[in-house]
């Protein structure tokens, strides 16, 4: 899928008539402070199909000021819109509380439009081609480096492989990354430059893979990929400051109102919020920073509170972790080993004796702790650390009473501690769309049996858990219909699906709009001020122009964004 064409919104209606006043004979306003929110006219939104906690709202106007929900009419009552608002008729469209990705990675999907894009490459042959092209743009001697490769569909059934790329560059080092950025694959030149061999050991939480000749084949998982990073050219401050602004553009097009930032570069933390006052960020942000070099920001959180840009948009308090590895690339840390790969059971990327300290400062400081894991194994080595903590840090000692912990991804769950989520407050942070995508090699990996855990969100949520929903783009495309469609449907894209996927796992399309709107509302502790069209609620919408809650299944994947609106600040609409 292409990315989302998006234009500048200032001053534009999204119909011919959209955005005059109400009264032709009053003072003229200025449109454009009132469409950014920044005054207290505001807006007024007619005829809209509102989707708020009782269902739709047939036909309703909305008064918004100062950027939240100030009035929403009833079935005859007097017009609610003021002589000063700027107008938009929405002409029957669907308005759904903001959608919010729970999980993703603002600088990756930026930078997704910066670079060598291998998204949807469907062979290793078509792979080393799209190579052999950036090879002629690219001065030799210089690193080409791309991501988003993924091998589960492809003809050639295996992962590539240094000698693939050997054969279209002698002269550049390759490094190409995997989709879920947990393995690479590298040409001979970068392994050379980087110095590894036979010999190499890998570090911990890493693998090298070998041949049946004892060489490496050039595929690096997880920490291993740290032996060849060193040949990427640094991504200047200039660089990810227009990688932002490029991924914030992209996530408004596509209607998302706010992303929960994962690993986030600590260091940029100022940059996020300052390019937010600007004007040049549009979404919310709320940042989960990576460990590294972050303890003084992570210090000042602990006395001050969350980091919050002046503008209340981008908000900073958790930390971001690491337990295990990926499941596609087979470092998910398992209980068991692997069905495809007998003397390998993943990899764990972390020890109790690391992690201890910093779970229990972070109880101390009221810093929230967001955990990758996505094998059982790590998943239920996170889960005990937690109590761990928890039973080590009372309440008394703890500067937040309900810390709001999270497990990012929670993929592949021992039935036996699925309970233990609600029993501990814990909150499940899953990416629906990943169903989709493992759907075509998640039972090679691990049978049928140990998949009735796997992806189990109907099961937690039956449980009393809370499910944050996002994409993990730039791993997935991070497009909200599609993890819509991927909650409510458990199928492909084209609506395959097999009865040892649990199909029972599915969840209601009111649970679905719940884990992607009141539910990332809580897990950042916002629930008060996002995730509802209510009075008094920030005026966060994603607006469709077809009800994603009653049209079929396979058409939520066709609906189209009409305009999204932040803090009553149109920050994409739809060309006319």
């Amino acid at each position: 899928m292409k990315s989302a064409f998006f234009t500048s919104v200032f001053g534009i209606c999204l119909l011919a008539s959209a955005c005059t006043p109400k009264d032709s004979n009053s003072n003229q306003i200025d449109k454009s402070a009132a469409l950014n929110g920044v005054n207290s006219v505001g807006l007024c939104i007619k005829n809209a199909n509102y989707y708020g906690p009782k269902g739709v709202l047939s036909l309703r106007d909305m008064s918004i000021k100062n950027g939240k929900i100030y009035e929403i009419s009833r079935h005859g009552s007097a017009d609610i819109c003021g002589a000063e608002q700027a107008i938009i008729d929405l002409k029957g469209a669907y308005v759904y509380p903001g959608f919010v990705d729970s999980h993703a990675h603002l600088l990756g999907i930026g930078l997704r439009e910066m670079t060598l894009n291998l998204e949807g490459i469907p062979s290793i042959k078509l792979l080393a081609e799209k190579v052999s092209l950036a090879v002629t743009n690219t001065p030799k001697g210089e690193t080409i480096y791309g991501r988003g490769w993924i091998e589960t569909h492809w003809p050639e059934n295996r992962f590539p492989t240094r000698t693939d790329l050997d054969a279209v560059s002698p002269n550049h080092p390759v490094i190409l990354q995997r989709a879920d950025g947990h393995a690479i694959v590298a040409n001979s030149q970068a392994l050379a430059a980087a110095g590894i061999d036979k010999n190499t050991k890998a570090p911990f939480g890493g693998s090298i893979l070998l041949g049946t000749d004892g060489e490496p084949t050039g595929m690096l998982i997880d920490n291993a990929m740290s032996l060849v990073t060193g040949l990427l050219a640094e991504i200047t401050p200039e660089r990810r400051r227009t990688a932002y602004i490029k991924g914030s553009k992209v996530y408004a097009a596509y209607s998302w109102t706010g992303i929960q930032s994962m690993s986030v570069i600590a260091e940029d933390v100022d940059l996020i919020g300052q390019l937010s006052d600007d004007g040049l960020l549009k979404i919310r942000v709320y940042n989960a920073v990576d460990m590294k070099g972050a303890d003084d920001l992570l210090k000042a959180i602990a006395a001050n509170g969350p980091k919050t840009s002046q503008n209340g948009r981008v908000v900073t308090r958790a930390i971001k972790l690491y337990a295990d590895g990926a499941l596609g690339s087979r470092g998910a840390a398992l209980l068991e080993p692997y069905a495809d790969e007998a003397d390998n059971m993943g990899l764990m990327l972390t020890t109790r004796d690391k992690i201890m300290p910093i779970l229990e400062r972070s109880l101390r400081g009221g810093l929230q702790i967001s955990t990758h894991a996505i094998g059982d194994r790590a998943n239920r080595l996170v889960l005990d650390w937690y109590a761990e903590a928890f039973a080590n840090v009372p309440a008394a000692e703890r500067k937040v009473a309900s810390p709001r912990w999270r497990i990012e991804h929670a993929q592949i769950l021992n039935m036996a501690d699925l309970k233990r989520f609600s029993e501990l407050g814990v909150i499940a942070s899953m990416q629906p769309s990943h169903a989709i995508g493992d759907l075509h090699f998640a039972v090679e990996r691990l049978g049928v049996e140990r998949l009735r855990g796997g992806y189990a969100w109907n099961s937690l949520i039956k449980s009393g858990v809370k499910i944050a929903a996002g994409s993990d783009a730039p791993v997935e495309r991070g497009d909200p219909r599609i993890e819509f469609y991927a909650a409510v449907a458990r199928k492909d894209m084209k609506g395959f699906s097999t009865d040892g996927w649990y199909p029972n796992e599915a969840v209601s399309r009111e649970l679905a709009l719940e884990m992607l709107t009141a539910w990332p509302a809580y897990a950042a502790f916002a629930e008060d001020q996002t995730g509802k069209i209510a009075q008094g609620q920030h005026a966060d919408f994603t607006i469709f122009d077809q009800d994603i809650m009653t049209i079929d299944e396979a058409d939520i994947l066709k609906v189209k964004p009409v305009m999204t609106i932040v803090d009553g600040e149109i920050v994409y609409r739809a060309a006319p």
